[in-house]
């Protein structure tokens, strides 16, 4: 069986989406996926044609006056199997975090007591921005896609943003107070 990267696998599940050309899964992973697994544009088209290629997904081109032709995605029954195969394997690893703020906070001692404290209030500050964009996620999912059946899935991976975040945000007031 082909082994595929963790990109297609994305790329395979938002296929099941409504989007369906490069530009809009590029939109779909900017507002939904980038907060917490990062897909670049130069990603997006090698990946979509090399489903088209190993038969996990068709395109569709649409002429458009003036423009060039607007290819659109279709998963096949192939890439469904693919997609259903790797969603019921077990995870390989748990995720390593790499965060600057704890690797500089490690070697903390060797930089000032009122750097530290500004170091942890800009991550704060950082971190309520972030919770913020969850809550307007949020709303846009309760107001706009609530009847969609992957919308329950999409404010679970939420929810896991909302409380890590509120717990790092919980973390910093805790540092702070110790400093």
């Amino acid at each position: 069986m082909q082994k595929y990267n963790d990109t297609t696998y994305a790329i395979l599940g938002i296929l099941t989406t409504d989007c369906r050309s490069g530009y809009e899964i590029k939109q779909f992973i900017d507002n939904s996926l980038n907060h917490f697994w990062k897909i670049s544009y130069g990603q997006i088209y090698p990946t979509l044609k090399r489903l088209e290629e190993e038969g996990l997904a068709t395109i569709q081109a649409t002429s458009q006056e003036g423009k060039p032709d607007r290819k659109e995605y279709f998963l096949t029954a192939k890439g469904k199997e693919i997609l259903k195969d790797w969603l019921e394997k077990p995870l390989k690893q748990l995720p390593v975090e790499r965060n600057e703020v704890l690797l500089k906070l490690f070697f903390g001692n060797h930089q000032t007591e009122e750097q530290t404290i500004r170091l942890l209030e800009d991550y704060k500050q950082k971190l309520e921005k972030i919770y913020q964009t969850y809550e307007g996620i949020e709303a846009e999912i309760a107001s706009h896609n609530s009847h969609q059946s992957d919308a329950k899935y999409w404010l679970f991976t939420l929810d896991y943003g909302k409380r890590t975040t509120a717990a790092a945000m919980e973390w910093c007031d805790a540092t702070l107070k110790e400093i």
